[in-house]
């Protein structure tokens, strides 16, 4: 299940690359700052309904700064959450598709634009769709603490992630990116998915971490490891929405866990209070530190680098800067 892409696959994006791929950065950080308000269940996928333009205009600027990859505003984009706004359920399933047209689009025109530039310094980016965890679609946080409760097991949780994975393969992305998992059931949840349906989509599985060492759950890495090694339909793991601080430990520890490429963007360090859903006032990384610390990410191993929550355009480009350079 999946199309025929024309463009490069992630092993060569990350050859072209000089070894190490840039992502984009925070998308409803940048939203906010051209004045949306997304203080919602739906988060930055409000915009899908309210403002694609904007969606597009954010895509563009995260590939001004030097993007390698554009992760489309699906995030919390899910079918039932389009059904509690009132939608049908083939209105969330166009909306999903718009997700990835908008990226799609942003990154054609931006290539158009470009290519023709001698000496540019730009790769042709992949668009990866956004596959949030369930704690997502929650919006209590729980993709925080991994705390589902009892009643969500193995089952509930491909059901819920089924037919969005669905629509977003349908809809023509070079990538899929299942974000800040908290457990090993979730991450067993998604590697299943992918075989059973037969995705031939690449994907990566990023989980978040609260503590530096362990999934949200408190698992330990190597359990949720162990099951996505076994998959050769996930070609990237890592760490997404974690703080800064903890990621050169994280990347040796993936190090010695796995083969496959290892994919970190943490946030800028400041902390999200699931419950009051406001940013807790908190030590973080400006862009100088993530143009430093980026380059060490990169000798320790990671192959994909970019932002997370708070992080901006900018600070894509302060990490472009520094990984191009050897380029």
């Amino acid at each position: 299940m999946g199309k025929e892409k024309e463009t490069a696959s992630l092993e060569d994006l990350i050859e072209k690359a000089g070894g190490c791929a840039v992502l984009d950065g925070g998308f409803a950080t940048q939203l906010e700052r051209h004045g949306a308000v997304i203080n919602d269940p739906l988060w930055s996928a409000l915009c899908l309904i309210k403002d694609p333009d904007l969606i597009k205009r954010v895509h563009l600027e995260y590939l001004e700064a030097g993007a390698d990859i554009l992760v489309t505003s699906s995030y919390q984009a899910t079918l039932p959450g389009f059904l509690s706004r009132g939608l049908s359920i083939e209105e969330g399933e166009l909306l999903l598709e718009k997700s990835v047209k908008l990226a799609v689009e942003a990154r054609d025109s931006f290539w158009d634009s470009v290519k023709r530039t001698p000496g540019h310094c730009y790769n042709k980016a992949l668009v990866a769709a956004s596959i949030g965890s369930y704690g997502a679609y929650l919006a209590d946080g729980s993709e925080y603490s991994g705390s589902y409760g009892p009643d969500v097991d193995l089952d509930k949780l491909k059901d819920f992630h089924r037919r969005r994975l669905q629509v977003l393969v349908e809809a023509g992305p070079d990538l899929l990116a299942f974000e800040t998992i908290p457990n090993k059931i979730e991450a067993q949840a998604c590697v299943e998915l992918l075989e059973e349906q037969n995705i031939e989509v690449p994907s990566w599985i990023c989980f978040s971490s609260v503590d530096g060492e362990n999934a949200p759950s408190g698992e330990r890495f190597k359990e949720c490891l162990d099951i996505i090694n076994k998959s050769n339909k996930v070609q990237a793991v890592g760490i997404n929405c974690a703080p800064p601080h903890f990621i050169e430990a994280l990347i040796c520890k993936f190090k010695e866990l796995t083969k496959k490429a290892i994919v970190v963007y943490p946030n800028s360090g400041e902390v999200w209070d699931g419950r009051a859903k406001r940013w807790l006032p908190s030590k973080c990384f400006d862009d100088d530190k993530f143009k430093l610390f980026a380059s060490r990410w990169r000798d320790a191993g990671a192959k994909l680098i970019g932002g997370c929550c708070r992080t901006t355009p900018s600070t894509t480009q302060a990490i472009s800067n520094v990984l191009k350079e050897r380029s």
